[in-house]
């Protein structure tokens, strides 16, 4: 499964550098992004605020 273990990291530029298939950090920085996307997904349907209902008068 893995990739390829002849791969130099210093061929990647810009994105790549940071989010490739090719090497074991590359591929940690995917699962990183991938669980702070679904984390901050969350924490907004969590933490936004409640409607409230409207109050009637009398």
């Amino acid at each position: 499964m893995g990739g390829n273990d002849s791969v130099n990291e210093a061929q990647f530029t810009g994105f790549a550098r940071y989010f490739n298939s090719e090497t074991i950090t590359g591929r940690r920085n995917y699962v990183l992004a991938t669980y702070a996307g679904i984390l901050s997904i969350f924490l907004f349907f969590k933490l936004r605020p409640k409607k409230q209902a409207a109050v009637k008068q009398q």
